[in-house]
């Protein structure tokens, strides 16, 4: 599976480079993006090194990391991420991020609908998010992108999934 382009109605999510750290840095200065997930933010320099790692692609021949940038189609600046990583092709988990300035907008939400409907198209039967039980607005990005709560949790966080209906699995 390889990392393409995809166009949703207001945002490009653009395959990850080493280059877009220094943009995204800025993009995730916030340290209440991490109020849920823990940590800081990175320096330039830290995210520079994180996706250095990231785009040499995962070192378990049977996991790719896909991730993206989303980039405003009518103010072309970054705002945000999403990301896929994906087990054998049955599996994908994914997660998004957004920056502070640019919540409350939807891009969340369209950009985990385009990436669903990507993942889809490459038959990933299973898609799942891990989100902590109080954060509601990550809670309705994966309603938004066709996820449901399931009863299992995994560190704290609740495991949302989807599953394609003709698809076996699990």
């Amino acid at each position: 599976m390889r990392t393409e382009p995809i166009s949703t109605a207001r945002l490009e999510l653009l395959p990850l480079r080493v280059g877009h750290a220094r943009e995204m840095a800025d993009v995730l200065s916030d340290p209440a993006l991490h109020a849920f997930i823990g940590g800081s933010p990175h320096t330039p320099e830290a995210l520079r090194a994180r996706y250095e790692r990231l785009v040499a692609g995962s070192p378990d021949p049977s996991v790719t990391w896909c991730n993206w940038v989303l980039r405003q189609r009518r103010d072309p600046c970054l705002v945000g991420t999403v990301q896929a990583t994906v087990t054998g092709q049955r599996i994908a988990e994914i997660a998004w991020v957004v920056g502070t300035p640019w919540q409350g907008r939807g891009y969340a939400s369209e950009a985990a609908r385009g990436l669903v409907a990507w993942l889809r198209e490459r038959s990933v039967p299973t898609i799942v998010a891990h989100i902590h039980p109080a954060h509601r607005a990550s809670a309705a990005v994966a309603a938004a992108a066709g996820l449901a709560p399931t009863d299992e949790q995994q560190d704290g966080e609740i495991r949302w999934r989807s599953r394609h209906p003709s698809s076996p699995g699990p």
